[in-house]
C-alpha cells in the first residue's frame, strides 16, 4: 500500500513537470508569433498573462507534490529506523530468554566448595548453594549480561536451580561443582559488577565459597531446551 502511493506520487510529478515544460514552449511560441494589429496583440497579451497564471499556479503544484514526495520518503525512512531497531530489539529479547544462540565476549564466574573446616558441625557451611548461583546470575543480569548458561546450560526465562544434596540441579538437570557461570555481554562491566566492592563476591567469600573470575575475549551458547 505505501509503495503504491509512492508511485502514484512520482507519476503525478512528472506529469505536472510535463505540463509546466508544454506550457512554457506553447508561451515562446506565441511571444514569437505575435501579429502586427492592435487588437490581436491585445487577445495575445492577455491569453499570455493567462498562460502565465496558470503556469505558476502549476509550479506551485509541482512544488506541493514535491514536498509531499519529499516528506513521505522521510516518513519512509523513519519507519525503516524503527523497523531495524525493533528486530534488533526482538532478537536480543531471543538470545536472553535462549531462543538463539549467543556468541561474544563476556565473563566466566566459577564457584567451587571451600576448603572443609574441622570447627564447624556442618557440612553445609562450605559448599555452594543455590542461593550462591542465584546471586551471580542476579548481578550478571543487572549488568546488562544477554546469555547466561551453567556449566553449559543455557538459562531461559523460566530457569529454576535448587539444591538436591551435593549437586544443584538447573533446569532437571544435575551439576556437581564446581559451578561456571559463564555470561555474554561487555566483559569489563559484567566483571566489575561481580568485584563490586560489598557486593556478591565478598558475600561469597564470607560464605567460604571459592571463586574464580575470568573475562573472556569470546563464548559460545548454544539455545536453551524450551520443552524442559
Amino acid at each position: 500500500m505505501l509503495t503504491t502511493r509512492r508511485i502514484t506520487l512520482l507519476l503525478v510529478s512528472i506529469a505536472t513537470g510535463f505540463l509546466v515544460t508544454y506550457a512554457y514552449k506553447v508561451t515562446q511560441q506565441q511571444e514569437v508569433q505575435l501579429p502586427a494589429s492592435f487588437e490581436q496583440r491585445e487577445a495575445y497579451r492577455q491569453e499570455l498573462i493567462e498562460q502565465q497564471e496558470r503556469n505558476k499556479a502549476l509550479a506551485e503544484e509541482l512544488r506541493a507534490v514535491q514536498e509531499a514526495v519529499f516528506a513521505y520518503e522521510q516518513q519512509l525512512a523513519t519507519e525503516a529506523r524503527e523497523y531495524e531497531q525493533n528486530v534488533d530489539e526482538a532478537e536480543r529479547l531471543r538470545q536472553l530468554i535462549g531462543l538463539l544462540p549467543a556468541e561474544g565476549q563476556g565473563v566466566r564466574v566459577t564457584l567451587e566448595d571451600g576448603d572443609y573446616d574441622p570447627r564447624s558441625y556442618n557440612p553445609n557451611d562450605y559448599i555452594v548453594h543455590e542461593r550462591h548461583i542465584f546471586e551471580v546470575v542476579n548481578e550478571l543480569k543487572i549488568a546488562g549480561a544477554d546469555a547466561v548458561a551453567i556449566n553449559g546450560k543455557r538459562l531461559k526465562a523460566n530457569s529454576y536451580i535448587f539444591c538436591n544434596g551435593p549437586v544443584v540441579v538447573v533446569d532437571g538437570e544435575e551439576f556437581p561443582a564446581p559451578f561456571v557461570i559463564e555470561a555474554i555481554g561487555e566483559r569489563n562491566t559484567l566483571e566489575e559488577a561481580v568485584r563490586l566492592t560489598g557486593g556478591v563476591l565478598d558475600r561469597l567469600v564470607n560464605d567460604r565459597v571459592v571463586v574464580t573470575i575470568e573475562p573472556v575475549e569470546r563464548l559460545m551458547l548454544g539455545v536453551a531446551q524450551v520443552g524442559e
